[in-house]
């Protein structure tokens, strides 16, 4: 099953509409995106909570890792760069950060706010090699962008 991003683009719009609470789209983005793909194995936001350091945030699937440095494995090079990071092989990714040893590939995108003000990262884990496609990270930065209100 392929998600289909107009659908889910609809569905969050409606779901999340009028509300600014942050931790509240998270928790409504991780559910219904991990939902809408076979592919996402664990998905989940990691929100900027002090200078150069993330911490979990609402997610669906298995424990994830609690805090991850800006300096440390995809979802530290996301916050980093303020780039997407699309890893076909997680094994070959330079200080990958093994949260769950099931992961085999990966992406992870910036969360912004209004004014481009970084907020946190969308991490998708898939259990498949090579899980995921460019379309796939233009389409859910869409969805992240209209929804945090990045402008």
């Amino acid at each position: 099953m392929n998600v289909d991003y107009a659908e889910l683009a609809q569905t969050i719009a409606s779901l999340t509409h009028g509300e600014t609470d942050e931790v509240a789209l998270m928790a409504t983005l991780a559910c219904e995106i991990h939902h809408s793909d076979a592919r996402f194995d664990w998905t989940g936001f990691y929100r900027v909570t002090e200078l150069e350091l993330l911490k979990i945030g609402p997610y669906q699937g298995g424990h994830g890792c609690l805090v991850i440095p800006f300096s440390r494995g995809v979802c530290g090079a996301a916050a980093r760069t303020r780039a997407t990071q699309l890893v076909p092989d997680v094994d070959a990714f330079p200080g990958h950060i093994a949260c769950a040893s099931s992961t085999r590939s990966e992406l992870v995108l910036p969360v912004f706010a209004a004014n481009d003000r970084l907020i946190g990262v969308l991490d998708i884990d898939s259990n498949q090699p090579d899980a995921f496609t460019q379309e796939d990270a233009d389409r859910l930065q869409e969805i992240l962008d209209a929804t945090f209100g990045r402008h």
